[in-house]
């Protein structure tokens, strides 16, 4: 059946397409600045909303939520209408979800330099705006299932079984991790209290991860790599596998967040298992999308985009066997609390989330727009210094974290402590200098990326490819 292009609803993919790469260059850019205050603290200048504890969920929220929130709608309302040969079943309520996702991350952008949260991770927003995510969320649901429901090919992609689970389950999280009482129009208090609190929370957690930063990311995966690669996805059955024990295994993994608090040593143990666990379908999720490329290896040596692809797959590959690693109890015991954690969760997060989206922008933006790419050696250029920028990252919280958990629990033969706290901060600063010219480089790799798409997208020359330019503007 061939694709009638012009009956698809582009303008909601170009917008969010768009707004992808301005607030990966906004929640970046925060990022650069605390870690700079990490460096040195001076550069909150007593300002209040300037802090580190101000900014950092800013931070969190701009790169989780509106850079990659904005990547998994346009990628999704993409995908759905090509996968099922079918327009979006409500353009209206399309936009619907484009107004009130920018408005949900402005409100955010303006509570939390405020200081207005509810000090939960990844869920820090406060009520009203919980109630906004909610509406555009169950919008986003209608529209994505409404369009599979009236699909003109039976079968439906597993790209689309995998957004599907985002959706459905994001969902399901929020509401139950965002239940409060509200005590005033910014002020309210967690319907739960102590550990079962932290379990919720955590359970939330883990699972924004699992569901939102790596299921609706794969999602992404198993539809622009063949189609960048130009090849079928390696293994359809192995695909199939890979959702269903990725999305049954997923959601228990949340209480190795929890090792040595008050949370029951069985539920500890039960995360920890699930967690070593979950290494088997999240590495036969990354062998099913490298070995797409099998008998055309060579396309690596030539296409940047396609290696933004791939090398995203092997940080996903990496991340995902370091996670279950650092839930072991006994390696936990040496890395909770330290830098190693957040060198783990930026592997995942700029190796994995972040080049798979930058790649899935360059193929997306040129043929929404009906254009060529600009300048193929600024895709080159973006792809060394962002990789370079991820590297000097890792590798320096790695360091550091072992670092600071070796110095923790270093004692004398009396049991006292070897170092002091202020110590080990103190050995933390040419790491936290290494870490700030990595976030550095990867963020000048994204002033790159948006000079590169900019002029592509406003250029003249039409695309020689086989996608034409859709109809209709942003």
């Amino acid at each position: 059946m061939a694709e009638n292009l012009g009956h698809y609803n582009h303008k909601v993919v170009r917008q969010f397409a768009v707004m992808t790469i301005v607030w990966g260059i906004v929640g970046m850019a925060v990022g650069v600045l605390i870690a700079a205050q990490l460096a040195w603290p001076a550069l909150n200048f007593d300002v209040p909303w300037l802090t580190y504890g101000r900014l950092r969920p800013l931070h969190t929220n701009a790169v989780i939520f509106a850079f990659g929130g904005s990547a998994l709608f346009a990628t999704s309302y993409f995908v759905v209408q090509r996968t099922c040969h079918a327009r979006l079943c409500n353009d209206a309520v399309a936009a619907f979800t484009f107004w009130g996702w920018q408005l949900v991350i402005l409100a955010a952008a303006i509570t939390l330099p405020l200081g207005l949260t509810q000090g939960k991770e990844y869920a820090e927003l406060e009520w009203p705006i919980d109630l906004l995510i909610t509406a555009v969320w169950l919008a986003y649901t209608y529209v994505f299932f409404g369009t599979i429901a009236q699909r003109r090919i039976r079968h439906i992609y597993v790209a689309n079984w995998f957004y599907g689970a985002f959706i459905i389950t994001v969902a399901l999280l929020h509401v139950v991790n965002s239940a409060a009482v509200p005590v005033g129009m910014f002020k309210s208090y967690s319907l739960y209290a102590g550990v079962q609190d932290a379990m919720v929370q955590w359970w939330y957690g883990h699972n924004a991860v699992g569901f939102f930063l790596t299921a609706g990311f794969l999602g992404m995966m198993y539809y622009f790599v063949p189609k960048q690669a130009e090849r079928p996805i390696y293994s359809y059955r192995l695909s199939v596998v890979h959702f269903w024990a990725l999305i049954f295994v997923y959601i228990w993994a949340g209480p190795h967040h929890l090792h040595y608090t008050a949370l029951p040593d069985w539920a500890q143990s039960l995360g920890m298992v699930m967690s070593l666990i979950l290494l088997a379908p999240s590495w036969g999720g990354m062998i099913n999308g490298i070995m797409t490329l099998s008998g055309a290896w060579e396309k690596l040596r030539t296409d940047p985009v396609l290696r933004f692809l791939i090398v995203s797959l092997s940080f996903y590959g990496m991340s995902t066997f370091e996670g279950p690693m650092m839930s072991i109890k006994t390696v936990n015991a040496l890395s909770h609390y330290t830098d190693w954690t957040i060198g783990h969760v930026h592997s995942g997060a700029l190796g994995w989330v972040a080049l798979v989206s930058i790649g899935t922008m360059y193929y997306l933006l040129p043929r929404l727009y009906g254009r060529e790419i600009h300048s193929k050696p600024l895709i080159e250029a973006h792809f060394w210094i962002a990789t370079l920028g991820i590297v000097l990252y890792i590798t320096s919280m790695w360091v550091a974290g072992i670092m600071q958990g070796l110095m923790w629990r270093a004692v004398n033969p009396d049991g006292t402590l070897i170092y002091s706290f202020v110590e080990s901060v103190q050995a933390m600063h040419p790491f936290y200098v290494i870490r700030l010219a990595g976030g550095v480089l990867f963020f000048t790799g994204m002033l790159i990326m948006a000079y590169n798409l900019w002029k592509t997208c406003v250029g003249a020359q039409p695309a020689a490819g086989p996608i034409p330019a859709p109809a209709g503007a942003l």
